[in-house]
């Protein structure tokens, strides 16, 4: 079952929080919040990894967050922007929180 929520709030451009997530993290959602959103972004160098990861995450992306760095229109394919309120049923609906810093 999907107990655990993964959070990354950093770039993956700056920091492996990411790749760390991707590679040992439980399956389950991923949720990108804060800079972590420009993993949800297509045409960057971590785009593939994110598309696959989607065969082992529901990957979801903070829309505020997207928008606030003006990239909700290019996010990829099978990755579903979520408000504050499915942010907090994403929560509601896990057993665990595993923060990637």
């Amino acid at each position: 079952s999907h107990t655990m929520l993964n959070i990354v709030n950093k770039s993956p451009l700056e920091r492996n929080s990411l790749d760390a997530c991707l590679r040992i993290g439980a399956p389950g959602a991923l949720l990108l919040i804060e800079d972590g959103v420009y993993a949800a972004v297509r045409g960057t160098a971590v785009e593939a990894s994110v598309k696959a990861a989607l065969s082992r995450f529901r990957v979801y992306a903070l829309l505020p967050d997207l928008e606030a760095r003006a990239v909700a229109d290019r996010v990829i394919d099978g990755v579903t922007p979520i408000d504050y309120g499915g942010f907090v049923d994403l929560v509601a609906e896990h057993n665990a929180c595993q923060s990637w810093l």
